[in-house]
């Protein structure tokens, strides 16, 4: 009797084949990954052979020194033992080479290279491709239509119309407390409050709006999130990612972020629909941030979609109010643990404002000691801790040693700022290192990037911060609480792992410019 073609025997042998024959392929396409990887990582071996580093295990790389947030204190120590640069091995195929070097700085500042693709792929979901991630001929298109949103006009007008400091009853309010205040939470809502009223032609306060504090939280996941992502093996790929359950919290913060973003377009949009805006704004001499996104998309939709658009909105969202808010909270922690520097500050504001005058633009190249402890704190605590670029062709540093094209290099901004070899006795808090005529490298201090892609508000927000300062030592004296003494931590933005808290004292006569409430 013959057996049937479709007889169970026969069923499971043909299962058993395609199972043998998907082994196979499946143990073969292995095979040729781990032939890639050890390959690639030969490479880097032999790129980054003429840079020592501390000794790194074969597959998790140098991920055992980084734990518990400790890479800033990592970073000092490997600043003190290779004061140019080292490799950091993220894991056994994947290196970068952080540069703590002014001369190293100023090579790659001046060159063209593009930002890496990791990390900053990992921000497009949130901010999409923006003056932050675009490279190229894009880039400097986007760049030079956005220019004159920063012009000297413009910013003098935003230093009278600013608001660094939240409503005064809410201060009273949390002063009566009679506790430490968390000031990075504070702060970050006043300067989104700032840069929503000068970039974005928003009207009111934000400050007690809860959609804006939902903003907020969205923000600082999403720093957490993209930092521990960039540093997760198992996470590079955008598909694992997603099934995970810290890549569902990023997509819900991103749609988060993205709703408080549209929201703010939309209402724009809708004020220039009104009778007669639009022609207004047209005649202004200086357009601010959002209009002139929105007329360049209004004339020409093919230069300016609507994704460039929310993509620009996103971008300046986060970088124009996050980093400015970290500079600001940690400005008033130094000041706070230097008492003498901060009652010197506060002589000079009041000798140059006086018993209720308004802060001007003239103000604010007045007040030198001032800026000199901005400074100091800068470099101590600097907003952005590094930033990466891919390396498009070769290259040859100062001292001879060269690096490959495709190699990542990170400037470490906080390496070099505690570099002891460019900053003698780099922990002390010494403003007078910037004193009006001191000699220092052009690359030494670089709190908003250099180069053709420096920080294109940093002017904006260098204001913001000296009016920040200036009209919070006129009001309160800053005290630090022992019980909790901030722990720098790396993100996307310099954060404290444990917050930045603060006593506020109320000061007696406080100089009191109601313009500016």
């Amino acid at each position: 009797m013959s057996v049937s073609v479709l007889s169970p025997s026969r069923l499971l042998g043909g299962v058993s084949g395609i199972l043998q024959v998907a082994s196979l392929l499946i143990l073969l396409l292995l095979l040729i990954k781990a032939a890639q990887l050890y390959l690639h990582r030969q490479w880097l071996l032999k790129a980054l052979q003429q840079f020592p580093c501390s000794p790194s295990h074969w597959l998790f790389g140098h991920k055992q020194e980084f734990q518990q947030d400790q890479e800033l204190q990592r970073i000092r120590k490997w600043v003190e033992m290779f004061p140019s640069a080292c490799p950091l091995w993220l894991w056994g195929g994947k290196a970068r080479v952080q540069l703590h070097d002014p001369d190293y700085m100023k090579v790659i500042l001046g060159r063209s290279d593009p930002k890496s693709q990791d990390p900053y792929r990992f921000l497009a979901p949130w901010i999409g491709y923006g003056l932050l991630l675009l490279n190229g001929q894009t880039w400097f298109q986007h760049r030079r239509m956005l220019t004159p949103a920063f012009h000297y006009d413009i910013l003098k007008a935003y230093v009278k119309g600013s608001c660094p400091l939240p409503p005064q009853d809410k201060w009273e309010k949390l002063l009566g407390q009679d506790s430490p205040l968390e000031v990075f939470q504070h702060v970050s809502l006043m300067t989104l409050d700032t840069i929503m009223k000068c970039a974005f032609s928003h009207q009111g306060s934000i400050q007690v709006d809860r959609d804006s504090q939902s903003y907020i939280q969205a923000i600082s996941d999403l720093n957490n999130l993209t930092f521990s992502r960039a540093r997760n093996a198992f996470h590079q790929n955008d598909t694992i990612y997603s099934l995970t359950s810290t890549g569902r919290w990023t997509h819900r913060a991103c749609q988060l972020a993205h709703q408080h973003t549209d929201q703010v377009i939309q209402l724009r949009k809708a004020q220039l629909q009104k009778e007669g805006e639009l022609e207004k704004v047209k005649r202004k001499k200086h357009l601010d941030f959002l209009d002139i996104l929105l007329l360049a998309k209004m004339e020409n939709g093919s230069i300016l979609s609507d994704k460039d658009l929310r993509a620009e909105v996103d971008t300046f969202m986060f970088e124009g109010h996050d980093t400015t808010a970290s500079g600001i909270s940690w400005i008033l922690y130094a000041l706070a643990i230097h008492p003498k520097h901060q009652e010197r500050c506060r002589e000079e504001i009041h000798g140059l404002l006086g018993d209720g005058a308004s802060i001007t633009w003239n103000h604010l190249d007045q007040m030198p000691y001032t800026t000199m402890c901005i400074k100091e704190a800068l470099r101590l605590y600097p907003p952005v801790p590094g930033i990466s670029r891919e390396l498009s062709t070769p290259v040859t540093f100062p001292d001879g040693r060269s690096l490959p094209k495709g190699i990542t290099v990170m400037l470490s901004i906080y390496g070099l700022h505690h570099n002891p070899k460019v900053w003698p006795n780099p922990e002390v808090f010494d403003p007078s290192r910037f004193a009006p005529g001191s000699a220092q490298h052009s690359h030494a201090f670089l709190p908003f990037s250099g180069g053709s892609r420096n920080c294109i508000g940093k002017q904006f927000a260098m204001n913001e911060l000296k009016v920040a300062t200036a009209l919070t030592l006129l009001r309160f004296e800053l005290l630090p609480d022992p019980t909790r003494i901030p722990i720098p931590m790396a993100r996307l933005v310099l954060k404290s792992k444990n917050g930045i808290h603060l006593r506020l004292r109320r000061l007696p006569n406080p100089c009191e410019d109601k313009d500016q409430l």
